[in-house]
């Protein structure tokens, strides 16, 4: 298929805000009542990181804000703050991307490790300061080192099923402008 078409690049667009919906579909099925001692992935903040940096036309900043905000409000988390930090994080990725395309999957997996480490601090770091409950250590720690984990199998479902590879150096955007 044909990276230039602006037909591609609106479905992708949209494959992507259909994807935010299946994470946060089955983040909120009930599948246990019981309050567990370990936090899974934030599976969202992966797909957003690889698709930043694997092709950051297909993830525009309304969008990403967007899928953040629907996730905080379904997810009863303070509306806006973790939109806004991820936000922030995959527009630092989006400016590094023509840095990080040339490079190993290890200085991608290390760059996104370290935005998300800032993301997720920031988000407790905030919550302390505005006197809200900031969630368990523990809960805080296992999330953390949970997505770090994740991120190589977002990558390579990224890359492999859904056909979000990493730009060449000559190709070109839906616009024509060098990506």
């Amino acid at each position: 298929m044909n990276d230039l078409s602006a037909t591609r690049l609106w479905l992708m667009r949209g494959a992507f805000l259909l994807l935010t919906m299946v994470i946060l579909f089955f983040h909120l099925l009930p599948l246990d009542t019981r309050p567990r001692t370990w936090a899974g992935p934030d599976l969202l903040l992966c797909f957003a990181c690889a698709w930043s940096l694997r092709r950051p036309e297909y993830v525009p900043a309304v969008s990403l804000a967007a899928a953040f905000l629907l996730a905080d409000l379904l997810l009863q988390r303070p509306p806006g703050l973790l939109a806004l930090l991820a936000l922030i994080g995959c527009e630092n990725l989006k400016a590094r991307g023509r840095s990080l395309r040339d490079g190993s999957f290890a200085a991608e997996w290390f760059t996104v490790a370290v935005v998300i480490a800032f993301i997720l601090l920031g988000y407790r770091v905030i919550l302390a300061l505005v006197l809200i409950d900031v969630p368990n250590l523990t809960l805080a720690a296992s999330q953390l080192g949970l997505t770090l984990l994740a991120y190589p199998l977002v990558v390579a479902i990224t890359q492999w099923l859904m056909g979000v590879r990493r730009a060449a150096p000559g190709d070109l955007d839906a616009l024509g402008q060098r990506v």
